[in-house]
């Protein structure tokens, strides 16, 4: 029979040899902890990297794309003004018809008298000036660049043909505020009745 000491010494020698797995299990466990959380804050780190290069990939994309906006803007802009400077554009105006008179009323605005000339024939009538670009009302030393240009520059005619002949003797135009009034008379021929014989 089995004696008690026997028993308890073999309890002894069991827990003892359960204390020591735990121990060991303990100790693989925190080493495996120590492990996973080093392999996590590499991974992070990794990763906050990785995010910051996009990040910073990104941006300069941005800028870049933006650089070339502007670019892309500027060279529309000079070409623009490039196609406007050999184009004649067409001036702005109302035309207004009553019984016996034509009206004509043309912007023209930051324009001086001197430099509008009107021709009339005997049923049409021209208008031209050439308007000046504002950039260049500054100095080189200014060193004034253009951004956005909007208001007509160059030379700009316009020709307004009637259906009815106009009195060409008495066409009176007049100048104000940057407007040119044109008053037309008709040109009425009374008729007259024919004798047949």
């Amino acid at each position: 029979m089995v004696s008690t000491e026997d028993i308890e010494t073999k309890i002894s020698d069991k827990k003892e040899e359960f204390d020591e797995k735990v121990e060991d299990a303990k100790e693989e466990f925190d080493d495996k902890k120590e492990d996973a959380k080093e392999k996590f804050e590499e991974t992070r780190e990794k990763s906050k990297n990785i995010a910051d290069n996009v990040i910073a990939d990104l941006s300069k994309t941005i800028d870049e794309f933006k650089e070339s906006i502007k670019t892309m803007q500027k060279n529309a802009d000079q070409k623009y003004q490039d196609y406007k400077k050999t184009n004649v554009q067409s001036l702005d105006i109302d035309l207004i018809e009553t019984k016996e008179v034509y009206y004509i009323k043309a912007a023209v605005p930051g324009v001086s008298k001197k430099d509008i000339l009107i021709e009339a024939g005997d049923n049409d009538i021209t208008i031209e000036t050439t308007f000046t670009p504002y950039i260049e009302e500054f100095d080189e030393e200014d060193e004034a660049e253009l951004i956005v240009s909007a208001i007509k520059t160059g030379r700009c005619v316009k020709t307004v043909r009637f259906e009815n002949s106009i009195d060409i003797e008495n066409i009176k135009a007049k100048f104000r505020n940057g407007t040119v009034t044109i008053t037309l008379p008709k040109l009425i021929i009374p008729k007259h009745k024919v004798k047949v014989e």
